[in-house]
């Protein structure tokens, strides 16, 4: 019986059954755990939400920006990016289950040493083993602020008036939480800081402009994760910024986006263990 948390697939479905056939993975026993993105540039994003699917409880997954983007596309609200293949789920027999499937997908999932599969909002935080978001938890909020941020903006796009809230997702302000905004306000920030977020100003403000390495950085900006040493957090694992190559000097936080599809690899952790299985990948974007 083990947890097994993978980095972005984006579409590459071939590497995601390579690294599970190498560490046997069973879904009667064992847990499978995404940062999000399942699908974008990769060769089969359709092949990946069908994978994951198929996979039911023993599977979870958080919605990534590329995701959330993909839901705006299909419900003509999004303008499809020429890079991203997904016309084939949008084609799909069963486009529409798959749509519907990954809108219930939420933005933070915990694991707790009482079961495999995720905690619930009512689990005490004291036996969590790790949180995930696709790109990580803003400086401005602690872990209970954090999941419940996260079980207001899940409700909105699960709600009947979706679309809408779709539509109103997009765009980088605010970029600072304040208890002031409006409900729009906060679940675009919400939306932004769990599936788009790398750099920070150093007061904690997000800044979306700069997608570079560390090393590239602008002197004003800082990863997110430098900003949260006032917190007491669980374990953090997350996707998103393959420019990192997996590499994280903060202990107890986990990036998993090693760029896959970018022709960098896709990386497996197996949390029992701490060992990390990696798959090189072609460039496919």
């Amino acid at each position: 019986m083990a947890n097994y948390v993978i980095g972005d697939l984006q579409g590459c479905l071939n590497e995601l059954n390579w690294l599970l056939a190498k560490v046997g993975f069973n879904p009667s026993r064992d847990h499978l755990w995404l940062t999000g993105d399942l699908v974008a540039r990769g060769p089969d994003s359709l092949g990946c939400l069908r994978r994951v699917m198929a996979l039911g409880n023993a599977a979870t997954t958080v919605l990534g920006n590329h995701d959330l983007h993909l839901l705006a596309v299909a419900n003509g609200i999004g303008k499809p990016n020429p890079a991203d293949k997904i016309s084939p789920i949008l084609q799909a027999a069963d486009g529409r289950d798959l749509l519907y499937w990954l809108r219930q997908q939420p933005l933070l999932v915990e694991h707790t040493s009482a079961k495999l599969s995720p905690a619930s909002i009512t689990d005490s935080p004291d036996n969590t083993e790790f949180v995930m978001t696709h790109a990580g938890i803003p400086p401005q909020w602690n872990i209970e602020q954090a999941r419940a941020a996260a079980r207001s903006a899940e409700s909105e796009l699960r709600s009947e008036h979706y679309q809408e809230r779709l539509a109103q997702m997009y765009g980088n302000e605010p970029n600072d939480w304040q208890a002031s905004l409006s409900e729009v306000e906060q679940l675009r920030f919400t939306i932004n800081a769990f599936t788009r977020m790398r750099l920070c100003h150093k007061n904690g403000q997000l800044d979306f402009a700069h997608k570079a390495t560390l090393n590239d950085a602008p002197a004003h900006l800082v990863p997110w994760f430098s900003l949260r040493n006032d917190h007491q957090d669980p374990p953090l694992i997350f996707g998103h910024w393959a420019a990192l190559e997996g590499q994280c000097e903060v202990s107890n936080v986990y990036a998993l986006d090693t760029g896959c599809v970018w022709g960098g690899s896709m990386t497996l952790l197996c949390w029992e263990t701490g060992e990390r299985i990696t798959t090189p990948c072609p460039v496919y974007a």
